[in-house]
Parts: structure tokens; sequence; C-alpha cells
């Protein structure tokens, strides 16, 4: 019987009574960790040695932090108003600050990326698995306590919970523990703030063995994840990126600032197609190959996302008329509606002789229960033991071979249109205030329409392999990368030296369902050089030590400077690929290496089109169209004046690098910085400076504040 808590504390007293002084702690990656209940768990812990407690979990999640002073300064006025009340995780300072109890162990199978490389103890407790075995593998550490936020719902006296942000393993790990025959808890901790998404996220009120419900803490703000600007490359990958793009097909895209590139990217195409094929002349972008592959003109029947990620950008892709193409439960009704045999607003008695014609005969009740969710049976329709009995009565056999069958569906079971159709299937949801004020807000029919299902059932095509390449059709899954090699390799997670980035996640998977998927293609993106303390380095590289996805699966990558398309080419060809959308700094290298090793013939040239791929032509290129990208083109939680401090911090960090002779000489040539700057320079404590380091810091800030505002 579930126990209910309005006390954290309390709550923990129950759950340590019963699994004892070894807790495994299974809680979700992202959103849905219940804060309050593992800061509990963790102080417990910190105060006695006794207490073991393993921490399971991916993608834990830190409000912003700045590097410096300054940034801190920046920063914390922004923190208090878009964090709110929203509480650190204790576990993740300590493991931060490498403060951990010897007690106490944190693995993790997915970093925030980048922030664990010179963390001994998160790269040692790092588990390397795909998302679509982390239930699997948190049951094989022992896990024993299941604990995740929650939010609830009570409709004439019966209470029912919503996983909401993260059904993506909870309910696997629960199914795996309970077949184990191994004793443990469920735990909720219920937050008012968070959506209520029913379907596959919705559990019984008897789900979970102890609720935390009403206490205090509990109702924090949610934690989000501020947007971040955009860059003019990454605008140019999104632009190439959105050619591949099919209309009536599917898509997976990712958070950060590609993901947004290419949602802006797909907003241009469907909105102001026009200027959106303008630029992609500009760019000389493939066209013939976004033709073959996706498409160029607007949206018509729009795009169904099936997308380990609910992003904020299906948010503003529904708003425009494009995430828009609905699918539905049943492979035969899937298949008429995708050949066009299927008008899903008007249905005809044809829908049941084509179904026999599909080789559907038997009706089972699963069968007739999703069709009749869907609408193809009315309300009043019944199914009783093998028989379809008509709303006058009439008891048919339910079996659409049948002559007789077919003719009493048609003419009084027949609803009049589909409905309860789904536009988005995702496995977690996060993103920014607004976006989940938005979940809020929608009307309880069109949310339905954004299902929040198990990852198994998103990241592959397993669990029903005929209906889900059926919903799938086109899919276009957008991933990111680090690195790819000359041999289509691609680097996602990790260095060469062994230490792990990020994590493998989804990606692995999605770009092998890409290849099973008769129409479907994966997607790379990266850009092609990095820049750090002032040395710019190849993004494409002839070899590396460590790879995400092995070079059988390449398919399509995507640079700023275009598209290379992979898919059952040769060594040759794919290394030539590459090398005509690397950065033009490095192909002469790149070739040289791949000649040398026999992978490109001798005498081989890289065409003249593609000799220009440099920082500075695509400035040029996209300059005639730079007000149609705003830096936060998606919008940001910053504030105008916040974006332009921002913007004038990165300058005077670039300034730095380059060295602090030319910084100090640079300072003392600068006039001194505007008075209408002064409030932004006081902000981040810089009004009064304190030694020469400050002094020449105000003199540069003035002078990005300056080029911010366009002076």
């Amino acid at each position: 019987m579930t126990r209910v808590f309005r006390d954290v504390d309390a709550a923990c007293d129950a759950l340590l009574a019963y699994v004892g002084c070894r807790v495994v702690l299974g809680i979700p990656l992202g959103l849905g960790k219940p804060i309050a209940l593992t800061n509990a768990l963790y102080r417990r812990a910190a105060a006695d040695p006794k207490l073991q407690l393993t921490i399971l979990t991916a993608l834990t999640l830190e409000k912003p932090r700045g590097a410096s002073a300054i940034e801190q300064a920046f920063l914390a006025p922004f923190v208090e108003r878009v964090y709110g009340d929203c509480p650190d995780l204790d576990y993740a300072v300590a493991l931060r600050e490498q403060k951990l109890p010897t007690n106490v162990k944190v693995s993790e199978f997915f970093f925030r990326p980048g922030t664990m490389l010179a963390n001994p103890s998160a790269q040692q407790q790092y588990v390397s698995s795909n998302y679509t075995h982390a239930a699997r593998d948190a049951a094989a550490a022992g896990c024993n306590v299941v604990a995740q936020m929650v939010a609830k719902r009570e409709i004439d006296g019966e209470v029912r919970y919503s996983l909401s942000c993260n059904p993506d393993t909870g309910p696997e790990l629960v199914e795996r523990l309970r077949a184990s025959g191994r004793e443990f808890m469920t735990v909720a901790q219920v937050n008012p703030q968070l959506p209520y998404i029913e379907g596959s996220a919705e559990v019984p009120g008897d789900w979970f063995d102890l609720v935390i419900d009403g206490a205090k803490g509990c109702d924090h703000v949610l934690f989000s994840t501020p947007k971040l600007p955009v860059a003019t490359a990454d605008f140019a990958i999104g632009l190439h990126a959105s050619t591949l793009v099919r209309d009536a097909g599917t898509l997976q895209v990712g958070i950060g600032s590609l993901g947004d590139a290419v949602v802006h990217a797909l907003l241009l195409r469907h909105q102001r197609n026009a200027a959106y094929q303008a630029i992609l002349g500009e760019l000389q972008a493939s066209i013939t190959l976004g033709e073959s592959v996706g498409g160029l003109d607007p949206f018509g029947v729009g795009l169904y996302g099936a997308s380990e990620m609910l992003v904020d950008g299906f948010m503003d892709l529904h708003r425009a008329g494009i995430l828009k193409r609905h699918v539905y439960g049943f492979w035969a009704l899937q298949q008429l509606v995708n050949d066009g045999r299927c008008n899903p607003d008007r249905l005809a008695p044809q829908l049941f002789t084509d179904f026999e014609s599909l080789g559907v005969r038997v009706i089972r009740t699963q069968d007739f229960e999703m069709l009749q969710r869907h609408g193809v049976f009315t309300d009043d329709t019944r199914y009783d033991a093998g028989y379809i009995v008509a709303p006058d009565g009439e008891r048919v056999i339910a079996n659409v071979a049948d002559p007789a069958t077919r003719r009493v569906l048609g003419g009084s079971c027949l609803g009049p249109a589909l409905r309860n159709g789904r536009i988005c299937d995702a496995a977690f949801y996060l993103g920014t205030n607004a976006f989940y004020q938005w979940l809020r807000e929608l009307p309880d029919d069109e949310r339905r329409a954004f299902n929040m299902t198990g990852v198994a059932r998103i990241n592959q095509l397993d669990l029903n392999p005929r209906l889900y390449q059926l919903q799938r059709v086109h899919a276009r899954f957008m991933n990111t990368g680090l690195m790819v090699t000359l041999g289509g390799a691609v680097v996602s997670d990790g260095l060469d030296d062994g230490r792990v980035v990020s994590g493998v996640g989804g990606q692995y998977n999605f770009i092998a369902m890409a290849h099973q998927l008769a129409t479907g293609r994966a997607v790379l993106m990266l850009r092609a050089a990095r820049e750090s303390g002032g040395t710019v380095t190849s993004n494409i590289v002839y070899n590396y030590a460590h790879t995400t996805i092995p070079r059988h699966l390449r398919d399509l990558v995507v640079t700023e400077y275009g598209v290379a398309d992979l898919r059952s080419r040769s060594d040759r060809d794919v290394a030539v690929a590459l090398i005509g959308i690397a950065d033009t700094r490095f192909q002469d290298e790149l070739l040289s290496r791949a000649k040398a090793t026999g992978k490109v013939e001798a005498g081989y040239v890289i065409p003249a089109e593609q000799r220009d791929n440099t920082p500075e032509q695509l400035a040029r290129r996209m300059a005639p169209h730079q007000a149609l990208f705003p830096e936060f083109p998606l919008g940001s939680d910053f504030t105008a004046d916040e974006q332009r401090l921002m913007k004038a911090l990165q300058g005077l960090k670039s300034r730095a690098a380059r060295g602090k002779l030319s910084a100090l000489w640079q300072a003392v040539r600068a006039p001194e910085p505007r008075a209408e700057d002064a409030a932004l320079i006081g902000r981040v404590g810089l009004d009064r400076p304190k030694d020469l380091q400050q002094r020449v810091a105000r003199k540069l800030l003035g002078l990005e504040l300056a080029d911010a505002r366009g002076a």
C-alpha cells in the first residue's frame, strides 16, 4: 500500500527502515531528479559513515557558474531571476569540488558535456552505456530504490501520477527489479510545477511505495536550460541540415545551439521560403542533394517528432504548423494513412476492405481498443469475446475478411474521422521556463499529441518494428559530434586518452536505427574547426584513437561548408567528400595524408569551389541576410542588456587569450567607457577597479560594449 508523507525526513526514515544501510538510488537523467529526497539521503550519508549511498543517474544539472569573478558577478542576478528557489543537488556540488564522502558513490552514464574531464571520481565511476541499456545496467548495479519527481492529478477521488519529464527508464527498471524478485522501493516526490503528461507517462496511484506530497521545498521552480547564442557557423550548419528534411517525414533534434539552428532554418524554410532559398544560394548549398534526400519547399503534410528528447524547438515547430503529422498505434491504419488510402479527416467504409487487403483478418481485443481510441469505431461500438457489437445491438464476428462483418462495420460502427493521433513521441524533456509554461497551458487534447514514453520505444525499433517503421518514414535523426575521421567514424563522447566528455547516450541507437529504416537517414553535425586559446584545430581528422560511431555506420555529415553524403560510398569517396566540407586551412594536410596511405589517388585535386571554406568567406556570404539570424533565434531568458554584456564578456575573454601584452596595449589606447555603459560595467564589479588587471579589464570591456552596440 502506498504511504504518503508530507515530510521528506519522515519519508527517508521509512525508506531506510525498509532497505537498510545500503542504498543504491536510481534517479532519472536531467530534470526528473527528486532533489529534496536525494539531498536528504546525501546529508544522512555524509553524517553517518555506516550508510552506504550509491547514486545511479545521468546528466546531473547545475546552475550556470562563472569561471572568473567577473563572470560570476554577471550571472548572479540572472540565476536568481531564472532559477528562483530551485535547490542545488548536494551530491553534484560535492562531486564538482571533489569532496564526496568515501561512503558515497555517484555513477553516471552521461555527463554534461565537458564538465567532468578533470574529475577522477566521475571518470572512474562512469558507465559507458547506450541509453536503451540504462535500466538494465542500473538493475545490474544493485538498484534498490527507484525515485523521481512526478506530477499529480486527482479526478473524482482517483489519484494518478505522471512521470512527465522522465518516463524514459523508470518503468523498465521497476519491471526488471520485480522480475528479479529483489526487494526494492519506488518513491515519488510530487512537484505541482511539473506539467502533467498523460498517456504512457501516467501510472496509477498505487504504483509507488512512498509518495512525498506537499512537503516543504518540493514545489520549487523547475530546473531550466538557458539558451546559448547561435554563431554564424551554427546557422550555416542548420541551413544545410534543414535541406535534408523531407515533408511528411520524421524529425529528431537535440538541445543546444546546433539544434536551435536547425529549428530556425526549418522555420525560415516554411515561413520565409524565398529568403531561405536565397541564403542557400549564397552558401552554395547542394540543392540537388537537398531535393533528392529532403526538400526546399514549405511543409504541407508536416513532420512527426520521434526524438529521444522533447526540446523546446518542437514547441516552435508546432506553433508554426510544421510539427503536425499524426501517427497512429495500429500498423495497418498507419500504412493506409501513409499511402494516402485513408483520409484522417473523413473515414469511409472502404477502410475495412483495405484492412483486409493488407492481411488484417481477426480483430483482437487490443486491436479493437486501439482502433476505437483512434476513432475508427464509434464510442458506442463494443467488443465482446471475438464479436463486435454495433450500436444497434447487431453482433458480427470480429473478422474483416467476412463481407457481412465489413458491411456492418462500415454501416453503423465507423467513426467520422481519426482522432488521438500523436505528433511527437519522446523519452524525456528539458528546456526553458517558457517551454514548461507552454506544456502546462496546452489544452489537454493538444498536450496528448505529445507522448512521453520509455526510451526503448523511442531509440530503437525492437518492441514493434512493423509499426515503428511505418510511423518513422523519411526519418532524419539529427545528432552532433566532436570530430569525424576521413574513414567516416564519428567521435562524440570521449577523447583519445580515455577521458569521457559526455557519453554515448542515444546517439548510437539513432544512427543504427536510421540504417534499419528503409527511408531513414542519420545526420551528424559539427563545426569544421574549433578554436581554443588562440589555436585553431580541424574537427575533420585523418584518424582518431577513439570513436563513438563506427565507420560502417557513416551516413550524412554536415559542417558550415556543406553536406557530405557518405552512405554506401567507397573509402576514397568518403575521404574526398569530407575534405570538401573541411576548413580550407586543413584541407591540404588531410589530402596529403590520404594520398600517403593510398586512400586517395595521387593526382586528385580539390575542386576550386571547395577551396574557400573559411570563416571570413562564410561571414561574407551570410552578411546580406544577417537580419534573419539573431543570436537567440528561439528567444532567451537573458535580457537585451544581458545579451550585450554577455557578448562583450566573450570578446573580453578572446582579447585576453591573445596575450597580456596585447591586452595591455589595447587598454592603454582605449578611451574611457561610455557613461551609458556604467551600469553594465558596475554589474560585473569593474566600476571601481582595485588593481591594474581590473583597470585593463574595465577599459577593454568598454570597447567590447561599444562594439556590441554597433559603434
